[in-house]
């Protein structure tokens, strides 16, 4: 587990903390079947991976794909951002997960 936040990563968590977005209760670094998510929403079983530029590369696309397929298979969503979503278009990723949620909803 890192300490240390990317500048995206405490941007989000710093609108998403202490049930912030629309009350709704997140988690940083949970560990999931094996593996450590960037963000999660319990409650609606939704995991934020907020993805930088190495997430790129070839083997690293490979590794995202497989472990999404296995916590989706867990039940759980996953929706993946990149760094430039969360820095320059927060408020539209944050009305995507509201949505998201809604659709979990209904």
């Amino acid at each position: 587990m890192r300490k240390a936040l990317t500048e995206a990563e405490l941007r989000f968590w710093n609108v998403v903390r202490a049930h912030r977005l629309e009350g709704l209760s997140f988690r940083r670094q949970m560990p999931i079947a094996g593996y450590i998510v960037d963000f999660s929403c319990p409650q609606h079983q939704l995991v934020v991976e907020i993805d930088g530029e190495s997430h790129s590369h070839d083997g690293s696309i490979e590794r995202d794909r497989l472990r999404d397929e296995k916590l989706k298979a867990l039940g759980w969503t996953v929706l993946r951002v990149t760094n430039e979503d969360v820095l320059q278009r927060l408020d539209q990723v944050c009305t995507h997960i509201l949505r998201m949620i809604g659709d979990m909803r209904s």
